[in-house]
C-alpha cells in the first residue's frame, strides 16, 4: 500500500471511529509501527489530525486565527449563542469567554436584562460598553492574541476572587476520551480556572468542535454540566457526551 493510500485510510478510520491505535493501524497495514508513527506525524503537522499516546484522534478545524473563524459555522454558531444567552437570568453572575461565538452570545443579551458579565475578552467587554442595565467586569493579564483574551498569573488571580452562577466555556475539541481542549496551553489554564469559580459551566459547541481534540486538555467532559450544539447535529456525536453524564441542549 503507498503512503497517501494508508494516510487516506488513516484518515477515514478517524471519521468512521473517532480515533486509531498504531499497533491496530501497524496490523491492517502490515507495516512497522515505525511506518504508522511517521504517517500520523506527517498527517498532524498538515493539522489532520492530533496525535496522542498511543495513536491519534481528529483534529480539530476552530484553531484558525480569530478573523477566520468568525467566518466558520456563522448561523449554527449565532444559533448557539441565542441559546447560551437566554439562559442568564437576571440579577446573576455570568462568565462569558473569548472567541467568535462568545461575541454572538453577548450581541443577543436582551436590552432590559440586569446581570454582571464577567470576562477576560477585551472585544467582549467593548461589546457591551453600551449596554444600558449590565455591570461588566473585565479580567486583566497578558494579551493572547490568537483568541485576544487575557491569560496569566494576574489573570488568574483575579478569577480566584469571582463566584459565579454560570461560565460559557468556548473549546476547540470535544472528545469523549479526550475531553474538553483548546489551542493553547496558559488558555487551557485560564478555562480550568474560570470553571472553578462558576456554578454550572456550559460548553458552546459547535459540529466541528465535536469528536475533535486540540494539543492541550482542559479537563474532563464531566467539567461541563450543560453543551450547547447545533440541532442537526448527528446523535452519534452528542450519544458519548450524554453517557458521560452531561446534558446536550439543541439549539
Amino acid at each position: 500500500m503507498l503512503t497517501s493510500q494508508r494516510k487516506k485510510a488513516i484518515l477515514e478510520a478517524l471519521e468512521c471511529e473517532g480515533q486509531v491505535l498504531a499497533t491496530a493501524l501497524s496490523k491492517r497495514f502490515g507495516v512497522s509501527e515505525d511506518t504508522v508513527r511517521r504517517d500520523l506525524r506527517e498527517l498532524a503537522a498538515e493539522g489532520r489530525l492530533q496525535r496522542v499516546h498511543g495513536g491519534a484522534l481528529p483534529a480539530s478545524p476552530a484553531v484558525a486565527p480569530f478573523a477566520q473563524r468568525q467566518d466558520m459555522e456563522t448561523g449554527a454558531k449565532r444559533r448557539i449563542a441565542r441559546c447560551a444567552a437566554a439562559m442568564i437570568a437576571p440579577g446573576q453572575v455570568a462568565i462569558v469567554d473569548g472567541g467568535t461565538t462568545s461575541a454572538l452570545l453577548v450581541a443577543q443579551l436582551a436590552p432590559d436584562l440586569e446581570a454582571t458579565i464577567v470576562t477576560h475578552s477585551p472585544s467582549v467587554a467593548v461589546a457591551l460598553a453600551e449596554h444600558p442595565r449590565l455591570e461588566v467586569v473585565l479580567i486583566g493579564g497578558r494579551l493572547y492574541k490568537h483568541s485576544i483574551v487575557s491569560v496569566g498569573a494576574a489573570a488568574v488571580e483575579a478569577i480566584s476572587h469571582i463566584h459565579a452562577d454560570l461560565y460559557f466555556m468556548g473549546v476547540t475539541g470535544v472528545h469523549p476520551q479526550a475531553g474538553l481542549s483548546t489551542g493553547d496551553y496558559e488558555e487551557a489554564y485560564i478555562k480550568r480556572a474560570l470553571a472553578d469559580r462558576a456554578a454550572e459551566t456550559v460548553v458552546l459547541a459547535s459540529a466541528a468542535k465535536l469528536n475533535a481534540a486540540s494539543q492541550y486538555r482542559i479537563g474532563d467532559l464531566t467539567m461541563a454540566q450543560t453543551i450547547i450544539v447545533e440541532t442537526a447535529t448527528p446523535e452519534t456525536l452528542t450519544a458519548p457526551v450524554e453517557a458521560a453524564g452531561v446534558s446536550v441542549v439543541r439549539a
